[in-house]
């Protein structure tokens, strides 16, 4: 991996961007891809937007969502501990124990989150899920006034483990889903403005996707393009006992190459350029079947206003939704390449009618 490209990812990892509080992803990503976008612009949702090839045609939209997931400050009680909610999907079994980060009025706030030890529990409840309710934020606070000094309600909050390197290709940080699709979007952008393609190509560092897709779906309403290809994460099923449920999402493996989606919410056409692509350029690739909306941005991109050619492409991720998601360098170097590749291939006249 180019090694400014590789101080990006772990500069973009290691930021705080839980959903509706991105700005400082979205800082360190618009940073990076100044330095070769045509245009770089943010819109009043937050989304970032760079463009390559300004004046090309067809408009195609790449998206990675740059929100994570994380926690809110909800409320601070006498003694000055912190009680919190979760902002999107998070496992409340993963939360007890963490340290944790909280953006306050005075920048970033250490803490960890407590509950009562186990040792205090009663018998038949040692085997329950401790809810959010039963847990708080400790961040050394003596009173709920000099917690006030340094937090407010409403603040945002993440884990804090951040990037690092495991043996051979694997890395390991949080809140890969989905910045590391935000990372693949703004490398494809580098490749396509080293060699142009036909297109107008809009890569989007999109917000809000894990409370509900809002991002991809305002910034494709206001670009309005006629292919649009969402980066997420999907599960790897290589680990004990997943790989005895392989029928559930498939043979994904990490290190296996970008995964291509196939189903209802994916353009035939677009579909099959991906495929391709990838065997012209010899670059490796696995196919996820999915019956149904995928749950991406793909999904709202689709439904955009007349309806787009939308694709997905995927990121084989282990452990997702916690703080320790683990992906390969190589897949996401070959997803950048097999979608800059991918694009310079589509035309003005390229008819992804799907049949």
């Amino acid at each position: 991996m180019d090694k400014r490209s590789y101080e990006f990812l772990k500069n973009l990892i290691n930021s705080m961007s839980p959903s509706g509080f991105e700005k400082e992803a979205a800082d360190v990503w618009k940073d990076f891809v100044s330095s070769f976008a045509d245009e770089v612009r943010r819109d009043l949702h937050g989304n970032t937007i760079a463009v390559v090839n300004k004046g090309g045609a067809p408009r195609v939209m790449l998206a990675g969502h740059i929100d994570e997931i994380g926690y809110m400050v909800k409320y601070i009680d006498e003694d000055g501990f912190i009680f919190f909610a979760p902002i999107g999907g998070v496992d409340p079994q993963i939360a007890q124990g963490q340290r944790v980060y909280i953006k306050g009025k005075k920048g970033k706030i250490p803490g960890v989150i407590g509950k009562k030890p186990i040792h205090l529990f009663k018998l038949e409840d040692r085997e329950k899920v401790v809810k959010f309710e039963d847990m708080f934020i400790d961040i050394g606070a003596k009173s709920k006034e000099e917690a006030e000094e340094y937090v407010s309600v409403g603040d945002p909050v993440v884990n804090a483990p951040g990037f690092d390197e495991l043996l051979g290709d694997r890395i390991v940080g949080r809140g890969f889903d989905d910045r590391v699709g935000a990372f693949v979007v703004a490398e494809a952008l580098r490749l396509l403005s080293e060699d142009r393609p036909h297109a107008e190509v809009y890569s989007v560092a999109t917000v809000q996707e894990e409370i509900g897709l809002r991002g991809a779906k305002t910034s494709a309403f206001g670009i309005d393009p006629k292919v649009g290809i969402a980066v997420d994460v999907t599960f790897a099923m290589d680990t004990p006992k997943l790989k005895l449920q392989k029928g559930i999402v498939g043979d994904i493996r990490v290190g296996g190459g970008p995964v291509i989606a196939r189903g209802p919410n994916i353009n035939h056409r677009l579909f099959e350029l991906f495929v391709e692509t990838a065997e012209e350029e010899g670059i490796p690739y696995q196919i996820e079947g999915i019956p149904r909306g995928t749950g991406t941005d793909a999904n709202v991109i689709q439904l955009t206003r007349a309806g787009v050619a939308a694709g997905l492409i995927s990121i084989p991720n282990r452990y997702m939704h916690t703080p320790c998601e683990v992906v390969s360098r190589t897949d996401l170097e070959n997803a950048a390449r097999l979608i800059a590749a991918a694009v310079r291939k589509i035309k003005e006249d390229t008819d992804f009618t799907p049949y």
